[in-house]
Formats: C-alpha cells, structure tokens, sequence
C-alpha cells in the first residue's frame, strides 16, 4: 500500500491472536505496521511479530523488488516489532539499524547481540538523511518502554508515532478508532500519561498531514481530533460527562441497587449512564469507562472482611494506572460487619484529586427505606450539575453562586447572531449587592469586546479547578473572530440564548449589560444577573493555582532561546521583534529570555 509516493506500508494483519500481550481480549485481531521509504536510500521502519517473518520480508521486496534496505530504523523494541530484527539483518548484510542506544541493549539481550559494526545510535533531534526525505528523532521514553523513539518526516510532514496512537484490531476491519484506541492506551500505555504529555509538548509546532503508529490505521484526516483525545488521556482528564458504575454482587441484592440507581440516574437528567458487572464483563472495558466517565460508582460485597476479588483487582487497575481527577461514590453491602466502603477508600488513598461524595450508600443484605434514602441522596448528588444544566428543575435564582467570585478565571461566552463564541478573563468582580452587579473587564482588541458592545449580553462561567490546559488553549489563545471555539463542544444554553459550557464549571450566571465604563485599552461593562445557577461545590479556578497546577512547565532544559509567558511556547535562536507566538498569538514582548 503506498502512503505518498515514497512512503509505504509493508505491515501485516493478524487474526489468529486471541489476546494481546497475553491478556487483553482482541476480537478483530491486531496489525503489526511497518513501513518503507523508498528514496535515494531506503529505509524500513520497524518489523513485526515473530509469526509472521517471510510474510514481512515478501513485503519488503514487494514494494523495492531487487533492491536492498540501506536502513532498518526500531522505534521500539516490544517483540511484536522487533521479532524479526535479526532476520532482515541476515537477509540484508548491509543494511545498518538506527535506535536508541537503550534499544541496543535489548537488542543484546534478545538477539544475543547489539550488532556494533551496524549501530548508529540516535538522540533527541538527531537526523537522518535520504534524499528527498529527511527524518528527525524525538526520544519518547516510557512511552511505553524506556528505549522508544519516535521520528518525523519532514518532506511529507508523516509522524512515525511508535505506539502512540495505536489501536486494537486489524487493519482489515472497519470499527470505530476511539473506542479500541482508548482501550489500548489505558491498558498498556496509561500509566504513562506524564511521558505522553511530555512527548505531545515537544512536538508542539510540528506540522502533520499523517501519523503513523505502529498499531491501527494511518490517521490522515481531523488529526486535531486524535491529538486532542490523547491530550485528555495524557492529562488524565475525563472525555464524557456521565456516570459509570462497576458492581460485583454475590446473590444480586447489590446488582438490584446498582439498576435503581441508574434508573434514578437518568431520571435526573444523566447523560449517560454505564454499568459494569466486573464478574462478567472484560476488564479493559471497565479501564476504559472508568477513565472515560468523569464519575464513577463502585458498590460491592464485603467479602472475608474485605472487598469482592473482581472489585479489588478492577480498583487495583485504576491504581496502577495512575487513576486521578474523579467524582467517586461508594455502595458497600454487608449482612453484619460492612467494611467495603472503608477498604475501597483505602485503596484509592494513592489517587490524587478525587471528590468523594457525601451520600455514600451502606445496605445490609438488601435495600431498605434507609438505603434507599441514601441511594437517591446520592443520585441527586451526583446529578446536581446535570438538574442545574437542563433547566426544567433547575434552581435560576440562585445566587450564591455569587460565592463563585473571587479572583480567578472565568470563560466569558457570547453570540455574534452567526456563532457562540468565549474567551478567558480574569478581571471580573462583584460591584454590588443590592442591587446585584457584576463587573466584568474586557481587552478592547478582543473579539468579544465588539461583540457584547453590540449585544448588550454574555454569560459568565466560573472555571473550576477541574478545567484542563485545553480549554485556556482553546478560549484563550485564538481570536473568535476567525475561529469556531465551540466546534469540539455541545454547548448548553441559558434562558438568554448564551451558550455555557457543559464542563469545567462550577457555576454559570447570564448577564445583561447596564452600563460601559471605557478604560482607554479595556471595556468595563457592569451588568445586572438574570440568571444564576450553582452546578457544583468544586472549587473556582484562581490564578494562582492555574500557573501552580495547569499551565504546562515550558520544555526549556538544554534550549537556548526565548519562551512565551503566556503559552509555553518555545522559539530557539534570536526572537524576532515582529514575532507573533504560533500557539497563543501573543507578540514578541509576551517572551522572555530562557535562563
């Protein structure tokens, strides 16, 4: 199969394997991707499993016939690419290996030698020179192995990603991408998420037409999409609003709970409810909804005073992957000594930033008026911002989400009468209170400056400090003049006709300007409340804790240059007066010299 005129793919398909590395289950097999670069020299990249040795070196002559690889380049040393490292090392004696120097050290170990007089070892932003094409190497260490590399085509702007934005199944199967990509990722590259993150930054400015992985198909079109996806996964941030719930139950009155709570669940507006009988279901599934979801549910037996072997082994799975930023409620069932609740908290002790719910729910043997109490208690807890966001039996006056403001940041969105538009602001404040005034300043250049001058309303979201990097990325840093900032959003609407955000808030209220303070560079417009509505008890998003905890630590060591204050963003060499920061759009004096 030809990817452009010089790329290739020489992969192969494989549906006699039942379970990936032993144990994750793949119905729709698996592919082995690799390819060939057909240029003044040629270069293969990466084998495959073991079993599939000629049908890959048939590959190869298939797409160069007499010709001879001048390269093998590993990006990574797991067996099922690099199998049949020592067979095209036979079969082409000429040929040199291009990796990291870790991946010649297993080389040795697997192969019973690193192959001295063949080596050229890579580094970070190292080259390789072919002709027309030209790959340069970025390390991407634990992702997922510690020797990985991952490499660029310039020419062809290709990413050779490894095993990133890889996916279960063959390639011979059509199946949706995110769902066995997110399964695959949190199985096997979750644990991860900072080296991900780390490597995602570094390619930050890189211009794609095509990624490349090792697993899945060749990603060719919306790659903001895929990108942004693994952005929230590296970020262990939730991707769907709704509730998961994962149940083991010995003689079903805990299963009937479970099924009242997701009738009450959805009752209260849930968007989506998930159940996962962790006694029946595969295991990686119940890994993928519960990274997934942003709210979990685990109820289970006491068992020997401890918890049910599939629960403990699911919540030790969550652990071991670095489980955090979750609303989680509890359902223990215990005949005379309930203890399940008080095992599970101590098993999540190592998760970091999780909201425990206040309505935790305990039965004793079956539900009774008591537990059922406390199992719709928790229902309305876990859907306050669901009832809040809907509407019909929302709470609109309520104006203690006036306690929302302090200083912090907020997305101001708004309605040019052709799209919904937003934008970060941290200048907002509570002028009065009888009556209610709101204070809310804006940079005249900002696009939704004209357009609230003109409109006369806004809704003010108070960011909770859930909100990932992406959404300051994304209402921060582009103008909504030329940019569509809801495109990856459904958003909600309030009874003006504003949007607001479906997520990362704590509160929402709708203004209406009464009167405009002109501040030379800034807009002070000061409005009156018409709605007003508390979706959680979460904490505002300050200014402080954004810089502390969610603006990302600019990849500056061993750079010599200028970084933007603003983004991140580094530029090596001298800057430019006249330069505009690609990612953010802030000018040249945004930067600061790199030390």
């Amino acid at each position: 199969m030809n990817i452009t005129d010089r790329i290739k793919y020489i992969g192969v398909n494989d549906h006699n394997i039942d379970l990936f590395e032993g144990m994750y289950v793949v119905p729709n097999g698996m592919s082995y991707n690799s390819y060939l670069i057909d240029d003044d020299k040629i270069a293969v990249l990466d084998s495959v499993d073991a079993a599939f040795t000629h049908e890959w070196l048939d590959n190869i002559e298939g797409a160069i016939g007499k010709k001879e690889p001048d390269y093998l380049v590993v990006h990574h040393m797991e067996s099922d690419h690099s199998a049949n490292i020592l067979a095209f090392m036979q079969r082409y004696p000429n040929a040199k290996i291009v990796s990291s120097q870790k991946a010649f050290v297993m080389m040795q170990n697997f192969f019973g030698t690193d192959f001295a007089d063949r080596q050229i070892v890579v580094k970070e932003g190292d080259k390789l020179n072919l002709g027309k094409s030209e790959l340069t190497f970025f390390t991407a260490p634990m992702v997922h192995w510690p020797e990985v590399i991952v490499s660029y085509e310039s020419s062809s702007k290709t990413l050779f990603s490894a095993d990133g934005f890889g996916k279960f199944g063959a390639l011979d199967v059509e199946e949706d991408w995110a769902c066995e990509a997110r399964r695959y990722y949190f199985g096997i590259v979750g644990k991860y998420g900072a080296q991900v993150m780390a490597l995602l930054n570094k390619l930050t400015g890189v211009e794609l037409e095509r990624i490349c992985a090792l697993h899945g198909p060749i990603l060719s079109e919306n790659l903001e999409y895929y990108i942004n996806l693994y952005k929230i996964w590296a970020g262990y941030q939730s991707e769907s609003e709704g509730v998961a719930i994962f149940y083991t139950s010995v003689y079903g009155n805990t299963k009937k709970a479970v099924l009242k709570l997701e009738e009450s669940l959805k009752a209260n507006g849930c968007p989506k409810v998930v159940v996962n009988d962790l006694a029946r279901c595969d295991m990686a599934e119940a890994v993928e909804d519960a990274f997934r979801y942003n709210k979990i549910v685990l109820a289970t037996t006491t068992y020997n005073a401890e918890i049910f072997p599939f629960m403990r082994e699911f919540i030790f799975n969550l652990t071991e992957r670095g489980f955090k930023n979750k609303t989680v409620a509890l359902i223990e069932n215990g005949s005379w000594a309930p203890a399940a609740k008080k095992v599970m908290l101590g098993m999540l002790e190592k998760s970091a930033n999780i909201t425990y719910c206040e309505n935790n729910v305990t039965i004793k043997s079956a539900l009774n008026e008591e537990s059922t109490k406390q199992l719709e208690a928790l229902s309305g807890e876990l859907c306050r911002d669901y009832i809040a966001q809907k509407g019909e039996n929302a709470d609109k006056n309520d104006m203690s989400a006036l306690f929302k403001i302090g200083y912090g940041l907020y997305v101001v969105t708004s309605n040019d009468g052709k799209k919904d538009n937003g934008l970060i602001v941290n200048t907002v404040s509570q002028v009065t209170s009888t009556p209610n005034r709101i204070a809310v300043t804006i940079n005249k250049q900002n696009y939704s400056h004209h357009v609230i001058k003109n409109t006369g309303k806004m809704n003010l979201n108070c960011l909770s400090t859930d909100a990932p990097f992406s959404v300051f990325e994304n209402f921060g840093f582009k103008s909504g003049r030329s940019e569509d900032k809801f495109k990856n959003i459904e958003p909600l609407y309030l009874d003006n006709g504003i949007a607001f955000l479906p997520r990362f808030i704590n509160a929402v209220m709708a203004l209406k300007v009464e009167s405009y303070v002109d501040l030379d560079t800034h807009g002070m417009f000061i409005c009156s409340i018409s709605e007003a509505r508390v979706l959680s008890d979460k904490d505002t998003m300050t200014y402080s804790y954004y810089h502390k905890n969610v603006k990302p630590k600019p990849q500056t060591e061993g750079k010599n240059g200028y970084v933007c204050t603003i983004c991140g963003y580094v530029y090596e060499g001298e800057l430019p007066d006249d330069f505009i920061c690609p990612l953010c759009k802030h000018p040249a004096s945004d930067f600061e010299k790199i030390k």
